[in-house]
């Protein structure tokens, strides 16, 4: 099986492949640069149903503590309650409200909680195809990417800069790239 397009074939739930995904966010630092990280673990489950996206659903949990920039004291301040608050708020989830499905594009709908705060989101997300692997697993890959305001979440932790600005933008990319496997009794 290889394809471009979502068929009813595709119906079934599906669970996120850790190993070959990457949940990420991009921040601008001092105004004049981009700091990227990820967060290494993380769970999802997924239900798809081409012939009702609407009917479709998402679950993802993130375990904050996993939260990774290649630099340990960074991580570290982003682990306290200057930022994420891991110590009160161990998880950032997702859970859809809602899916629409075009053809290429899956619009998901839905609860993502930060740091105890709650907003509805869609996320856009392009369909990257479907495939089996030489394990026979079948498999689908989407990507996205999603900008929201740290004020909204309560992350309001910053530093002035001396030529103006400050060190941190509101602004953060959070970046999708999702494989997803079909789970063997779907």
């Amino acid at each position: 099986m290889s394809t471009t397009t979502i068929t009813p074939a595709l119906n079934g739930s599906y669970t996120i492949d850790q190993a070959h995904s990457r949940i990420g966010f991009v921040a601008r630092h001092a105004m004049v640069t981009k700091v990227r990280g990820s967060f290494n673990s993380f769970d999802g489950a997924v239900a798809v149903d081409a012939e009702k996206p609407q009917d479709s659903s998402v679950e993802l949990t993130i375990d904050v503590d996993s939260i990774d920039t290649r630099n340990a004291d960074r991580d570290g301040h982003l682990r306290t309650n200057d930022f994420l608050d891991v110590a009160n708020h161990p998880t950032i989830t997702f859970r859809s409200t809602d899916a629409a499905f075009d053809g290429e594009t899956l619009e998901l709908t839905g609860d993502l909680t930060v740091r105890g705060v709650t907003q509805r989101v869609t996320v856009p997300f392009s369909f990257e195809g479907a495939a089996t692997d030489p394990f026979g697993n079948d498999r689908l890959g989407f990507e996205g990417q999603y900008a929201i305001s740290r004020k909204d979440y309560g992350i309001t932790w910053n530093a002035a800069l001396e030529t103006g600005g400050v060190l941190v933008s509101d602004k953060i990319v959070l970046e999708f790239e999702i494989s997803l496997v079909k789970n063997k009794n779907a």
